[in-house]
């Protein structure tokens, strides 16, 4: 009854990993999670209270499709303050996450056949977006020895006629990996023409060296960005998409169509994180820190080998070949065998099988319990 496009979509392996490890734990099981992305933090007070004030006052109906003026400045403010680039708050479509922004953006950039070049390892749903509006994920592959970074030299290979963005992500989702200031430089410079689109959604949470922004290095660049990773916000579902000025009428138009706009409220919520109090981010990244070298130190201990440290977002990309060539089946085994949900790499495309992701978000005490259960594991199937 549905359509063909709607059929072959692939499932959100994570996701199906996360309902299976509920299912167990409404039969009484202990399940330690360490396959979602989300922070165990609270939201800071001050941006729940700025939700409930919005509430109060009524702030309950349609905004402005591009999203609150107030909210699209402070994300330029944000920009200005952490990578001194400027752009106006018109180049800002506030969106209910930022999934939905990539979703607007690709609905708007791609014609029947056009091509992004991404990573491989990638974002899980990266060439879903792309394939479902009909365009066409090209891949690179990359390599573990260097942190499975996508390189210059590697894109300009990728590059074709039907070539209509080039997909980065840093702090990247699976690997930790951070890209460097050479990098950036050099994908943007071979890209040309071509519009580069930054996922700069675990932007804030790098451990190691310096946080970057694509819009340091070229005009001609889409970034993502939203809430939910560095201000505990995943289930406010607030995002945004930054733009050059030439396509946000365009966007703005599927955002009217499709989406009207962001929740009145959350917007609020919003405001207040971008403008308010930041101590707890100092305090979130410095026991994220201490979780990834506890993490790290543990999976090489017991054969998953991470060799290129990762040193941002909170997720580690270890190679469980030793164990297993088929990595949805390995993580099944763990689920059911040790009660610790982990993400099979196959998630994350070819380029990951044989991996395993596992996400440092959860508590120290949790972490520590998921790597007992998950040695003991290993242990009785070498």
């Amino acid at each position: 009854m549905l359509s063909k496009k709607a059929g072959k979509i692939p499932p959100f392996h994570v996701m199906e990993v996360l309902e299976r490890a509920q299912e167990l734990e409404r039969s009484g099981r202990s399940i330690i999670h360490l396959e979602v992305g989300e922070p165990d933090f609270p939201t800071p007070p001050h941006i729940v209270e700025a939700a409930n004030k919005a509430l109060q006052a009524g702030e309950t109906k349609y905004t402005h499709s591009l999203g609150l003026l107030q909210l699209r400045e402070a994300v330029a403010e944000s920009y200005k303050r952490k990578f001194d680039v400027d752009f106006c708050a018109d180049q800002v479509i506030v969106t209910s996450g930022t999934s939905p922004a990539m979703l607007l953006l690709f609905m708007g950039l791609l014609e029947r056949g056009d091509e992004v070049i991404m990573s491989n390892p990638h974002y899980a749903c990266y060439p879903n977006f792309v394939e479902y509006v009909d365009g066409k994920p090209v891949f690179v592959y990359t390599r573990e020895e260097n942190g499975f970074s996508l390189g210059p030299e590697s894109v300009a290979d990728a590059i074709t006629s039907r070539t209509k963005a080039i997909l980065i992500n840093s702090p990247c989702n699976p690997t930790g990996h951070v890209m460097s200031s050479k990098d950036y430089r050099g994908i943007c410079e071979v890209a040309g023409d071509v519009p580069v689109i930054s996922d700069e959604i675990y932007q804030g949470l790098v451990y190691k060296g310096k946080d970057h922004s694509v819009l340091e290095y070229t005009d001609n660049a889409f970034v993502l960005n939203g809430f939910s990773k560095l201000y505990a916000m995943t289930g406010w579902r607030l995002g945004y998409l930054i733009a050059p000025k030439d396509c946000i009428r365009p966007l703005q138009k599927l955002q009217q169509n499709f989406f009207i706009s962001a929740n009145n409220f959350v917007q609020h919520a919003g405001v207040a994180a971008l403008l308010g109090p930041q101590d707890h981010i100092k305090e979130m990244v410095a026991e994220y820190d201490r979780r990834r070298k506890y993490i790290l130190k543990r999976l090489n201990g017991m054969g998953l080998i991470v060799k290129s440290e990762p040193s941002g977002a909170y997720y580690v990309l270890a190679n469980a070949k030793e164990f297993s060539s088929n990595s949805l089946e390995l993580s099944r085994n763990i689920l059911e065998e040790a009660g610790v949900a982990v993400t099979p790499g196959i998630d994350f495309g070819k380029g990951a099988e044989g991996y395993l992701r596992f996400s440092y978000s959860n508590s120290f005490e949790n972490i520590k319990e998921g790597m007992d259960r998950v040695e003991k594991y290993l242990q009785c199937h070498s």
